[in-house]
Protein backbone atom coordinates (compact mmCIF):
# COMPACT_ATOMS: atom_id res chain seq x y z
CA UNK A 1 0.00 0.00 0.00
CA UNK A 2 1.21 3.54 -1.05
CA UNK A 3 -0.89 4.89 1.52
CA UNK A 4 -1.96 3.47 4.74
CA UNK A 5 -5.92 3.95 5.29
CA UNK A 6 -7.31 4.04 8.22
CA UNK A 7 -9.68 1.26 10.18
CA UNK A 8 -13.08 1.58 9.58
CA UNK A 9 -13.73 1.15 13.25
CA UNK A 10 -17.61 1.32 13.96
CA UNK A 11 -18.17 3.11 10.36
CA UNK A 12 -21.20 1.48 8.99
CA UNK A 13 -21.70 4.52 6.21
CA UNK A 14 -20.51 3.92 3.05
CA UNK A 15 -19.92 7.05 1.54
CA UNK A 16 -18.24 8.42 4.46
CA UNK A 17 -15.87 5.40 4.54
CA UNK A 18 -14.88 5.88 0.98
CA UNK A 19 -14.74 9.70 1.13
CA UNK A 20 -12.85 9.99 4.31
CA UNK A 21 -10.38 7.35 2.57
CA UNK A 22 -10.65 4.58 5.59
CA UNK A 23 -10.13 0.74 4.45
CA UNK A 24 -12.92 -1.05 2.55
CA UNK A 25 -13.35 -4.74 1.80
CA UNK A 26 -15.06 -4.70 -1.77
CA UNK A 27 -18.27 -6.06 -1.14
CA UNK A 28 -19.85 -4.17 -4.71
CA UNK A 29 -20.12 -7.38 -6.22
CA UNK A 30 -23.74 -7.55 -4.26
CA UNK A 31 -24.89 -5.33 -6.84
CA UNK A 32 -24.90 -7.12 -9.76
CA UNK A 33 -25.93 -10.43 -7.87
CA UNK A 34 -29.10 -8.75 -6.35
CA UNK A 35 -29.81 -7.50 -9.94
CA UNK A 36 -29.38 -10.78 -11.30
CA UNK A 37 -31.26 -12.39 -8.50
CA UNK A 38 -33.48 -10.04 -6.95
CA UNK A 39 -37.37 -10.81 -6.16
CA UNK A 40 -39.61 -7.87 -5.37
CA UNK A 41 -38.67 -8.08 -1.93
CA UNK A 42 -35.60 -9.32 -0.86
CA UNK A 43 -34.68 -9.96 3.27
CA UNK A 44 -31.25 -11.10 4.36
CA UNK A 45 -30.58 -12.42 7.86
CA UNK A 46 -27.37 -12.62 9.22
CA UNK A 47 -25.89 -12.55 12.44
CA UNK A 48 -25.18 -8.61 13.79
CA UNK A 49 -21.46 -7.47 13.09
CA UNK A 50 -21.57 -9.26 9.84
CA UNK A 51 -22.14 -5.98 7.84
CA UNK A 52 -25.38 -5.55 7.00
CA UNK A 53 -25.56 -1.88 7.69
CA UNK A 54 -22.80 -0.78 5.43
CA UNK A 55 -23.98 -2.71 2.54
CA UNK A 56 -27.16 -1.02 2.94
CA UNK A 57 -25.83 1.93 2.70
CA UNK A 58 -23.51 1.10 -0.22
CA UNK A 59 -26.95 0.17 -2.25
CA UNK A 60 -28.20 3.20 -1.29
CA UNK A 61 -24.96 5.54 -2.81
CA UNK A 62 -24.72 3.26 -5.46
CA UNK A 63 -28.51 3.61 -6.69
CA UNK A 64 -29.80 6.82 -5.51
CA UNK A 65 -30.46 9.61 -8.38
CA UNK A 66 -27.55 11.99 -7.39
CA UNK A 67 -25.06 9.89 -6.39
CA UNK A 68 -21.29 10.63 -6.83
CA UNK A 69 -20.12 8.36 -9.18
CA UNK A 70 -16.81 8.25 -7.79
CA UNK A 71 -17.17 6.86 -4.74
CA UNK A 72 -17.01 3.23 -6.77
CA UNK A 73 -13.98 4.39 -8.70
CA UNK A 74 -11.51 1.36 -8.55
CA UNK A 75 -14.05 -1.33 -6.91
CA UNK A 76 -15.47 -4.68 -8.88
CA UNK A 77 -18.88 -2.56 -9.94
CA UNK A 78 -17.03 -0.19 -11.95
CA UNK A 79 -15.84 -2.30 -14.16
CA UNK A 80 -19.39 -3.57 -15.18
CA UNK A 81 -19.72 -0.81 -17.10
CA UNK A 82 -23.39 -1.50 -19.08
CA UNK A 83 -24.73 -1.68 -15.52
CA UNK A 84 -23.53 1.31 -13.76
CA UNK A 85 -24.57 2.82 -17.38
CA UNK A 86 -28.13 1.76 -16.80
CA UNK A 87 -28.53 1.63 -12.98
CA UNK A 88 -25.90 3.93 -11.36
CA UNK A 89 -27.91 7.20 -9.79
CA UNK A 90 -31.05 6.45 -11.43
CA UNK A 91 -33.67 5.76 -8.58
CA UNK A 92 -34.95 7.44 -5.44
CA UNK A 93 -34.19 5.86 -2.62
CA UNK A 94 -35.60 5.78 0.68
CA UNK A 95 -32.91 4.01 3.47
CA UNK A 96 -34.30 3.46 7.10
CA UNK A 97 -32.18 1.65 9.60
CA UNK A 98 -34.80 0.26 12.77
CA UNK A 99 -31.76 -0.46 15.06
CA UNK A 100 -32.40 2.49 17.24
CA UNK A 101 -36.39 1.94 17.73
CA UNK A 102 -35.87 -0.10 21.13
CA UNK A 103 -38.00 1.98 23.10
CA UNK A 104 -39.47 1.09 26.67
CA UNK A 105 -42.80 1.19 26.08
CA UNK A 106 -44.91 1.25 22.81
CA UNK A 107 -45.17 4.63 22.52
CA UNK A 108 -41.61 5.71 23.15
CA UNK A 109 -40.39 3.56 20.16
CA UNK A 110 -42.95 4.98 17.98
CA UNK A 111 -41.23 7.92 18.62
CA UNK A 112 -38.48 6.98 18.26
CA UNK A 113 -39.50 5.36 14.48
CA UNK A 114 -41.16 9.25 13.94
CA UNK A 115 -37.50 10.73 14.50
CA UNK A 116 -35.77 8.60 12.12
CA UNK A 117 -38.75 9.08 9.57
CA UNK A 118 -38.39 12.71 10.27
CA UNK A 119 -34.76 12.22 9.11
CA UNK A 120 -35.27 10.97 5.94
CA UNK A 121 -38.42 13.96 5.19
CA UNK A 122 -35.86 16.43 5.89
CA UNK A 123 -33.01 14.15 3.78
CA UNK A 124 -35.77 14.31 0.79
CA UNK A 125 -37.53 17.78 1.23
CA UNK A 126 -36.75 18.74 -2.24
CA UNK A 127 -39.99 16.98 -2.27
CA UNK A 128 -42.03 19.93 -1.03
CA UNK A 129 -40.91 22.04 -3.60
CA UNK A 130 -42.27 19.72 -6.74
CA UNK A 131 -45.41 20.66 -8.14
CA UNK A 132 -45.91 16.93 -9.66
CA UNK A 133 -46.81 15.71 -6.23
CA UNK A 134 -50.26 16.49 -4.38
CA UNK A 135 -51.28 19.04 -1.72
CA UNK A 136 -52.69 16.40 0.45
CA UNK A 137 -49.09 14.60 0.28
CA UNK A 138 -47.11 17.30 0.88
CA UNK A 139 -49.36 17.84 4.33
CA UNK A 140 -48.88 14.69 5.83
CA UNK A 141 -45.02 14.61 4.55
CA UNK A 142 -45.18 18.19 6.87
CA UNK A 143 -46.25 16.65 9.83
CA UNK A 144 -43.48 13.55 9.36
CA UNK A 145 -41.05 16.18 9.07
CA UNK A 146 -42.48 17.63 12.26
CA UNK A 147 -43.12 14.86 14.51
CA UNK A 148 -46.65 15.85 14.57
CA UNK A 149 -48.02 13.14 12.85
CA UNK A 150 -50.53 10.70 14.62
CA UNK A 151 -49.86 6.66 14.43
CA UNK A 152 -52.10 6.33 11.28
CA UNK A 153 -49.93 8.80 9.47
CA UNK A 154 -47.10 7.02 10.84
CA UNK A 155 -48.09 3.43 9.72
CA UNK A 156 -48.80 4.61 5.98
CA UNK A 157 -45.48 7.19 6.37
CA UNK A 158 -43.07 4.91 3.94
CA UNK A 159 -46.22 4.43 1.55
CA UNK A 160 -46.79 8.28 1.41
CA UNK A 161 -42.92 8.73 0.95
CA UNK A 162 -42.76 6.14 -1.99
CA UNK A 163 -45.52 7.67 -3.63
CA UNK A 164 -44.22 11.38 -3.92
CA UNK A 165 -40.97 10.02 -4.88
CA UNK A 166 -42.61 8.44 -7.75
CA UNK A 167 -44.01 11.49 -9.01
CA UNK A 168 -41.62 13.53 -8.08
CA UNK A 169 -39.00 11.51 -10.47
CA UNK A 170 -40.95 9.90 -12.64
CA UNK A 171 -38.78 6.29 -11.42
CA UNK A 172 -39.87 3.61 -9.29
CA UNK A 173 -38.28 3.94 -5.64
CA UNK A 174 -36.09 1.34 -3.79
CA UNK A 175 -36.93 0.81 -0.34
CA UNK A 176 -33.54 -0.53 2.00
CA UNK A 177 -34.95 -1.46 5.39
CA UNK A 178 -32.27 -1.94 7.91
CA UNK A 179 -32.24 -4.45 10.97
CA UNK A 180 -36.19 -5.21 10.51
CA UNK A 181 -36.60 -7.33 13.43
CA UNK A 182 -34.74 -5.39 16.11
CA UNK A 183 -38.40 -3.49 16.90
CA UNK A 184 -40.04 -6.58 17.51
CA UNK A 185 -37.20 -8.19 19.77
CA UNK A 186 -37.15 -5.37 21.61
CA UNK A 187 -41.15 -5.45 22.12
CA UNK A 188 -40.57 -9.01 23.38
CA UNK A 189 -38.30 -7.89 25.43
CA UNK A 190 -40.41 -5.13 26.62
CA UNK A 191 -43.90 -6.27 26.68
CA UNK A 192 -45.70 -4.42 24.18
CA UNK A 193 -45.13 -7.32 21.51
CA UNK A 194 -49.00 -7.37 19.58
CA UNK A 195 -48.83 -3.88 19.33
CA UNK A 196 -45.53 -3.93 17.46
CA UNK A 197 -46.47 -6.64 15.13
CA UNK A 198 -49.71 -4.90 14.29
CA UNK A 199 -47.91 -1.29 13.47
CA UNK A 200 -45.23 -3.29 11.65
CA UNK A 201 -47.76 -5.46 9.13
CA UNK A 202 -48.82 -2.31 8.30
CA UNK A 203 -45.93 0.05 8.41
CA UNK A 204 -43.78 -2.74 6.11
CA UNK A 205 -46.81 -4.74 4.86
CA UNK A 206 -48.00 -1.82 2.75
CA UNK A 207 -44.74 -0.98 1.36
CA UNK A 208 -43.52 -4.66 0.58
CA UNK A 209 -46.87 -5.46 -1.20
CA UNK A 210 -47.80 -5.09 -4.76
CA UNK A 211 -46.73 -1.92 -5.25
CA UNK A 212 -46.72 0.58 -8.03
CA UNK A 213 -44.49 2.69 -6.20
CA UNK A 214 -42.42 0.07 -5.86
CA UNK A 215 -38.99 -1.01 -7.90
CA UNK A 216 -37.76 -2.96 -5.40
CA UNK A 217 -36.91 -3.74 -1.35
CA UNK A 218 -34.38 -5.00 0.65
CA UNK A 219 -34.63 -5.26 4.03
CA UNK A 220 -31.73 -7.02 6.78
CA UNK A 221 -32.12 -8.61 10.11
CA UNK A 222 -30.88 -11.07 12.51
CA UNK A 223 -33.78 -13.88 12.49
CA UNK A 224 -36.45 -14.60 9.73
CA UNK A 225 -39.70 -13.98 11.28
CA UNK A 226 -42.33 -15.71 9.69
CA UNK A 227 -44.68 -14.37 7.25
CA UNK A 228 -47.72 -14.89 9.90
CA UNK A 229 -45.88 -12.65 11.75
CA UNK A 230 -45.25 -9.44 10.08
CA UNK A 231 -45.74 -10.11 6.65
CA UNK A 232 -48.97 -11.75 6.13
CA UNK A 233 -50.07 -11.81 2.50
CA UNK A 234 -46.42 -10.54 1.26
CA UNK A 235 -46.56 -13.47 -1.85
CA UNK A 236 -43.39 -11.45 -3.74
CA UNK A 237 -40.44 -11.93 -0.32
CA UNK A 238 -37.70 -13.78 -1.27
CA UNK A 239 -35.38 -14.77 1.29
CA UNK A 240 -32.27 -15.31 1.59
CA UNK A 241 -30.54 -16.99 5.12
CA UNK A 242 -26.85 -18.17 6.46
CA UNK A 243 -27.90 -21.17 4.70
CA UNK A 244 -28.49 -20.23 1.72
CA UNK A 245 -25.21 -20.10 -1.20
CA UNK A 246 -26.56 -17.25 -3.47
CA UNK A 247 -24.96 -14.02 -1.42
CA UNK A 248 -22.80 -16.19 0.56
CA UNK A 249 -19.11 -14.47 0.22
CA UNK A 250 -20.83 -10.59 0.68
CA UNK A 251 -21.83 -10.73 4.34
CA UNK A 252 -18.55 -11.10 6.53
CA UNK A 253 -14.89 -11.90 5.36
CA UNK A 254 -13.80 -14.38 3.80
CA UNK A 255 -10.39 -15.87 3.64
CA UNK A 256 -8.68 -14.14 1.04
CA UNK A 257 -10.44 -10.88 2.25
CA UNK A 258 -8.91 -11.65 5.79
CA UNK A 259 -5.73 -12.52 4.38
CA UNK A 260 -4.98 -8.97 2.13
CA UNK A 261 -5.97 -7.12 4.82
CA UNK A 262 -3.05 -8.69 6.90
CA UNK A 263 -0.67 -8.15 3.93
CA UNK A 264 -2.22 -4.33 3.97
CA UNK A 265 -1.48 -4.10 7.11
CA UNK A 266 1.65 -5.49 7.77
CA UNK A 267 0.18 -8.43 10.29
CA UNK A 268 0.20 -11.21 8.01
CA UNK A 269 2.54 -12.90 11.11
CA UNK A 270 -1.47 -13.01 13.09
CA UNK A 271 -3.95 -14.86 10.25
CA UNK A 272 -3.14 -18.26 12.44
CA UNK A 273 -4.62 -16.67 15.41
CA UNK A 274 -7.21 -14.55 13.72
CA UNK A 275 -8.17 -17.38 11.42
CA UNK A 276 -8.59 -19.82 15.13
CA UNK A 277 -10.24 -16.72 16.85
CA UNK A 278 -12.69 -15.09 14.62
CA UNK A 279 -13.18 -17.90 11.41
CA UNK A 280 -15.67 -21.35 11.35
CA UNK A 281 -18.84 -19.34 10.91
CA UNK A 282 -20.12 -21.51 7.53
CA UNK A 283 -22.63 -19.28 5.40
CA UNK A 284 -23.82 -20.98 2.15
CA UNK A 285 -20.81 -22.98 0.97
CA UNK A 286 -18.28 -20.02 1.82
CA UNK A 287 -16.24 -20.15 5.18
CA UNK A 288 -16.82 -16.43 6.91
CA UNK A 289 -14.88 -14.44 9.50
CA UNK A 290 -16.60 -11.85 11.84
CA UNK A 291 -15.85 -8.64 10.38
CA UNK A 292 -16.16 -6.87 13.60
CA UNK A 293 -13.59 -8.66 15.07
CA UNK A 294 -10.82 -9.46 12.61
CA UNK A 295 -10.86 -5.27 12.18
CA UNK A 296 -10.74 -4.48 15.85
CA UNK A 297 -7.83 -7.03 16.17
CA UNK A 298 -5.97 -5.83 13.96
CA UNK A 299 -6.35 -1.92 15.07
CA UNK A 300 -5.30 -3.64 18.40
CA UNK A 301 -2.52 -5.17 16.59
CA UNK A 302 -1.23 -1.79 15.04
CA UNK A 303 -1.11 -0.41 18.67
CA UNK A 304 0.54 -3.87 20.64
CA UNK A 305 2.03 -6.42 18.10
CA UNK A 306 1.39 -8.71 20.55
CA UNK A 307 -1.91 -8.22 21.51
CA UNK A 308 -4.01 -11.34 22.66
CA UNK A 309 -7.46 -11.95 20.71
CA UNK A 310 -10.05 -10.42 22.92
CA UNK A 311 -13.91 -11.44 22.71
CA UNK A 312 -14.30 -8.11 20.76
CA UNK A 313 -17.85 -9.49 19.35
CA UNK A 314 -19.30 -9.98 23.06
CA UNK A 315 -20.83 -7.09 24.34
CA UNK A 316 -21.30 -5.16 20.73
CA UNK A 317 -25.56 -6.30 20.98
CA UNK A 318 -27.70 -7.13 23.36
CA UNK A 319 -27.95 -10.50 24.65
CA UNK A 320 -31.21 -10.91 25.78
CA UNK A 321 -32.85 -12.88 23.69
CA UNK A 322 -30.00 -15.69 24.28
CA UNK A 323 -30.74 -14.96 27.55
CA UNK A 324 -34.46 -15.43 27.32
CA UNK A 325 -34.05 -18.92 26.21
CA UNK A 326 -31.44 -20.19 29.21
CA UNK A 327 -34.57 -18.90 31.78
CA UNK A 328 -36.54 -21.80 30.04
CA UNK A 329 -33.33 -24.35 29.75
CA UNK A 330 -32.45 -26.78 32.16
CA UNK A 331 -29.51 -28.85 32.93
CA UNK A 332 -30.27 -31.11 30.05
CA UNK A 333 -29.29 -28.27 27.59
CA UNK A 334 -26.14 -27.61 30.09
CA UNK A 335 -25.25 -31.01 29.21
CA UNK A 336 -25.53 -29.80 25.14
CA UNK A 337 -23.67 -26.37 26.12
CA UNK A 338 -20.69 -28.93 28.04
CA UNK A 339 -20.59 -31.07 24.84
CA UNK A 340 -20.38 -27.91 22.17
CA UNK A 341 -17.68 -26.53 24.33
CA UNK A 342 -15.98 -29.63 24.54
CA UNK A 343 -15.83 -29.67 20.56
CA UNK A 344 -18.50 -31.66 20.25
CA UNK A 345 -21.41 -31.44 17.35
CA UNK A 346 -24.87 -31.56 18.92
CA UNK A 347 -27.67 -32.65 16.23
CA UNK A 348 -30.46 -30.90 16.59
CA UNK A 349 -34.08 -29.65 15.19
CA UNK A 350 -33.22 -26.75 12.41
CA UNK A 351 -36.32 -24.12 12.40
CA UNK A 352 -35.32 -21.15 10.36
CA UNK A 353 -39.51 -19.65 10.52
CA UNK A 354 -39.55 -18.33 13.68
CA UNK A 355 -42.48 -15.72 15.47
CA UNK A 356 -41.61 -14.33 18.48
CA UNK A 357 -44.75 -15.99 19.89
CA UNK A 358 -42.86 -19.26 19.94
CA UNK A 359 -40.35 -17.87 22.10
CA UNK A 360 -41.65 -20.42 24.85
CA UNK A 361 -40.18 -23.39 23.25
CA UNK A 362 -36.79 -24.29 24.88
CA UNK A 363 -36.24 -26.75 22.13
CA UNK A 364 -35.43 -23.57 19.48
CA UNK A 365 -32.79 -22.39 21.39
CA UNK A 366 -30.30 -23.64 19.36
CA UNK A 367 -32.04 -22.21 16.11
CA UNK A 368 -31.59 -19.53 17.84
CA UNK A 369 -28.20 -19.50 18.59
CA UNK A 370 -27.34 -20.68 14.94
CA UNK A 371 -29.27 -17.81 13.32
CA UNK A 372 -27.87 -15.11 15.66
CA UNK A 373 -23.98 -16.09 15.47
CA UNK A 374 -23.04 -18.48 18.19
CA UNK A 375 -23.18 -21.08 16.54
CA UNK A 376 -22.53 -22.54 12.56
CA UNK A 377 -23.13 -26.00 11.19
CA UNK A 378 -20.77 -28.86 11.32
CA UNK A 379 -18.89 -28.62 7.74
CA UNK A 380 -18.26 -31.61 7.45
CA UNK A 381 -21.31 -34.04 8.50
CA UNK A 382 -24.49 -32.39 7.69
CA UNK A 383 -27.32 -34.47 9.75
CA UNK A 384 -29.37 -36.69 7.23
CA UNK A 385 -32.01 -36.62 8.99
CA UNK A 386 -34.43 -34.15 7.69
CA UNK A 387 -35.04 -31.31 9.70
CA UNK A 388 -32.52 -31.52 11.92
CA UNK A 389 -28.91 -30.49 11.63
CA UNK A 390 -25.65 -30.43 13.49
CA UNK A 391 -24.53 -27.60 14.88
CA UNK A 392 -21.13 -26.87 16.52
CA UNK A 393 -19.04 -23.49 18.01
CA UNK A 394 -17.74 -21.75 15.17
CA UNK A 395 -14.52 -20.33 16.69
CA UNK A 396 -11.91 -19.98 19.68
CA UNK A 397 -14.00 -16.69 20.36
CA UNK A 398 -17.38 -17.63 20.78
CA UNK A 399 -16.08 -20.86 23.23
CA UNK A 400 -14.78 -18.64 25.42
CA UNK A 401 -18.25 -16.49 25.56
CA UNK A 402 -19.62 -19.21 26.24
CA UNK A 403 -17.49 -20.41 29.07
CA UNK A 404 -17.47 -16.83 30.75
CA UNK A 405 -20.95 -15.60 29.82
CA UNK A 406 -23.67 -18.35 29.12
CA UNK A 407 -22.42 -21.48 31.63
CA UNK A 408 -22.70 -18.52 34.06
CA UNK A 409 -26.34 -18.00 33.39
CA UNK A 410 -26.58 -21.40 33.41
CA UNK A 411 -25.58 -21.37 36.67
CA UNK A 412 -27.60 -18.82 38.05
CA UNK A 413 -30.56 -20.94 36.40
CA UNK A 414 -29.99 -24.14 37.13
CA UNK A 415 -29.86 -24.24 40.83
CA UNK A 416 -28.64 -27.57 42.51
CA UNK A 417 -28.90 -27.99 45.76
CA UNK A 418 -25.73 -28.95 48.06
CA UNK A 419 -23.45 -25.85 47.13
CA UNK A 420 -23.16 -24.59 50.58
CA UNK A 421 -19.79 -25.70 51.99
CA UNK A 422 -18.66 -26.66 49.08
CA UNK A 423 -15.43 -25.00 48.42
CA UNK A 424 -14.07 -25.44 52.21
CA UNK A 425 -14.11 -29.18 51.67
CA UNK A 426 -12.04 -28.54 48.11
CA UNK A 427 -9.09 -26.11 49.54
CA UNK A 428 -8.79 -28.24 52.64
CA UNK A 429 -8.23 -31.01 50.39
CA UNK A 430 -11.16 -33.28 52.35
CA UNK A 431 -11.92 -35.60 49.61
CA UNK A 432 -14.18 -37.55 52.08
CA UNK A 433 -16.21 -35.34 52.68
CA UNK A 434 -15.85 -33.61 49.04
CA UNK A 435 -17.22 -37.55 47.72
CA UNK A 436 -20.00 -37.71 50.02
CA UNK A 437 -21.65 -34.04 48.88
CA UNK A 438 -21.69 -35.39 45.61
CA UNK A 439 -23.28 -38.75 45.90
CA UNK A 440 -26.08 -37.27 47.93
CA UNK A 441 -26.24 -34.56 45.18
CA UNK A 442 -26.52 -37.53 42.69
CA UNK A 443 -29.25 -39.17 44.68
CA UNK A 444 -31.58 -36.16 44.68
CA UNK A 445 -31.05 -34.82 41.07
CA UNK A 446 -30.03 -37.76 38.48
CA UNK A 447 -32.38 -39.93 36.55
CA UNK A 448 -31.28 -42.51 34.54
CA UNK A 449 -31.48 -40.76 31.55
CA UNK A 450 -28.66 -39.01 32.32
CA UNK A 451 -25.73 -41.11 32.65
CA UNK A 452 -22.78 -40.18 30.33
CA UNK A 453 -20.08 -38.12 31.20
CA UNK A 454 -21.29 -34.59 29.79
CA UNK A 455 -24.27 -34.78 32.33
CA UNK A 456 -21.33 -35.20 35.40
CA UNK A 457 -19.39 -32.47 34.19
CA UNK A 458 -22.10 -29.74 33.51
CA UNK A 459 -23.57 -30.78 37.06
CA UNK A 460 -20.39 -30.16 38.62
CA UNK A 461 -19.97 -26.80 36.91
CA UNK A 462 -23.11 -26.04 37.92
CA UNK A 463 -22.39 -26.58 41.09
CA UNK A 464 -19.06 -24.70 41.07
CA UNK A 465 -19.86 -21.67 39.45
CA UNK A 466 -20.69 -19.23 42.53
CA UNK A 467 -20.08 -16.12 41.06
CA UNK A 468 -16.60 -15.65 43.31
CA UNK A 469 -14.50 -18.25 42.01
CA UNK A 470 -13.45 -18.27 38.19
CA UNK A 471 -14.24 -21.40 36.95
CA UNK A 472 -12.93 -22.69 33.37
CA UNK A 473 -14.02 -25.94 31.25
CA UNK A 474 -12.28 -27.81 29.22
CA UNK A 475 -9.19 -24.88 29.71
CA UNK A 476 -6.17 -25.66 27.27
CA UNK A 477 -3.23 -25.85 29.84
CA UNK A 478 0.08 -27.50 30.20
CA UNK A 479 -0.05 -30.27 27.68
CA UNK A 480 -3.68 -31.14 26.85
CA UNK A 481 -7.37 -29.88 28.22
CA UNK A 482 -8.06 -30.17 31.54
CA UNK A 483 -11.84 -30.83 32.12
CA UNK A 484 -12.76 -28.21 34.83
CA UNK A 485 -9.95 -25.34 36.45
CA UNK A 486 -11.19 -23.38 39.41
CA UNK A 487 -8.72 -20.11 40.40
CA UNK A 488 -8.55 -17.86 43.61
CA UNK A 489 -6.15 -15.71 42.54
CA UNK A 490 -6.76 -13.54 46.15
CA UNK A 491 -5.56 -16.59 47.64
CA UNK A 492 -3.17 -17.69 45.04
CA UNK A 493 -4.47 -21.11 44.73
CA UNK A 494 -5.84 -23.39 42.32
CA UNK A 495 -8.15 -26.49 41.73
CA UNK A 496 -7.61 -29.00 38.87
CA UNK A 497 -10.51 -31.30 38.28
CA UNK A 498 -10.76 -34.36 35.72
CA UNK A 499 -13.68 -36.21 35.70
CA UNK A 500 -14.24 -40.10 34.02
CA UNK A 501 -17.07 -42.10 33.63
CA UNK A 502 -16.64 -45.49 34.97
CA UNK A 503 -18.54 -48.73 33.67
CA UNK A 504 -19.27 -50.30 37.08
CA UNK A 505 -19.31 -49.29 40.85
CA UNK A 506 -16.34 -51.28 40.98
CA UNK A 507 -13.81 -49.24 38.55
CA UNK A 508 -14.95 -46.42 40.11
CA UNK A 509 -11.65 -45.94 42.66
CA UNK A 510 -9.02 -47.26 39.50
CA UNK A 511 -10.93 -44.45 37.13
CA UNK A 512 -10.27 -41.75 39.94
CA UNK A 513 -6.88 -42.63 39.67
CA UNK A 514 -6.54 -42.75 36.49
CA UNK A 515 -8.18 -38.88 36.12
CA UNK A 516 -5.34 -38.03 38.56
CA UNK A 517 -2.68 -40.05 36.49
CA UNK A 518 -3.92 -37.76 33.64
CA UNK A 519 -3.47 -34.34 35.23
CA UNK A 520 -0.27 -35.04 36.67
CA UNK A 521 1.53 -37.11 33.08
CA UNK A 522 -0.11 -33.93 31.04
CA UNK A 523 0.83 -31.49 33.56
CA UNK A 524 -2.36 -29.44 33.65
CA UNK A 525 -1.05 -27.64 37.14
CA UNK A 526 1.98 -26.30 35.68
CA UNK A 527 0.99 -23.12 34.73
CA UNK A 528 -0.26 -22.10 38.25
CA UNK A 529 2.79 -24.24 40.01
CA UNK A 530 5.15 -21.54 38.30
CA UNK A 531 3.17 -18.76 39.57
CA UNK A 532 3.86 -20.10 43.01
CA UNK A 533 0.16 -20.84 43.86
CA UNK A 534 -0.98 -23.61 45.66
CA UNK A 535 -2.35 -26.22 43.88
CA UNK A 536 -4.99 -29.58 44.27
CA UNK A 537 -5.38 -32.11 42.45
CA UNK A 538 -9.25 -34.11 42.00
CA UNK A 539 -9.39 -36.73 40.25
CA UNK A 540 -13.35 -37.96 39.86
CA UNK A 541 -15.33 -41.02 38.39
CA UNK A 542 -19.15 -41.10 38.23
CA UNK A 543 -21.03 -44.36 37.53
CA UNK A 544 -24.63 -44.23 37.59
CA UNK A 545 -25.16 -42.40 40.78
CA UNK A 546 -22.10 -43.11 42.69
CA UNK A 547 -18.70 -41.18 42.77
CA UNK A 548 -15.36 -41.69 44.04
CA UNK A 549 -12.87 -38.92 44.65
CA UNK A 550 -9.25 -38.70 44.87
CA UNK A 551 -6.95 -35.94 45.54
CA UNK A 552 -3.59 -35.09 45.35
CA UNK A 553 -1.39 -31.81 45.96
CA UNK A 554 0.90 -30.56 42.83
Amino acid sequence: MSERKKLPIGIDDFDKLISERFYYVDKTGLIRELLDNRGEVNLFTRPRRFGKTLNMSMLKAFFETGTDPSLFDGLAISREKELCLEYQGKYPVIFLSLKSVNGLTYDEALRMLAFLISNECARLYDLMESDRVLPVYKDVFEKLLMRRADETDLKDALVTLMRMLHAHYGQKVILLIDEYDVPLDKANENGYYREMVNFLRGFLGEAFKTNPDLYFAVATGCLRISKESIFTGINNLKIDTISDVRFDEYFGFTDEDVRKILADYGLSYAYDNIKKWYDGYHFGNTDVYCPWDVINHCDRLLQIPDAEPDLYWENSSSNQLIRHFIDLADVTEQSDIERLIAGEALEKKLVMNLTYDELDKKELLWSVLYQTGYLTLDENSRSKLRGYARFVIPNREIRELFIEKVQDWFAEKVAVPGRDGLYEEIWNGDAAAFQMRLCNILMDTISYYDYHENYYHALLVGLLLDGTHLVRSNYEMGKGRSDIVIEDGRNRRAAIIETKRSAGYEFLEEDARKAMQQIRERQYGWPYQRRGYHVLAYGISFSEKDCHVEMNEL
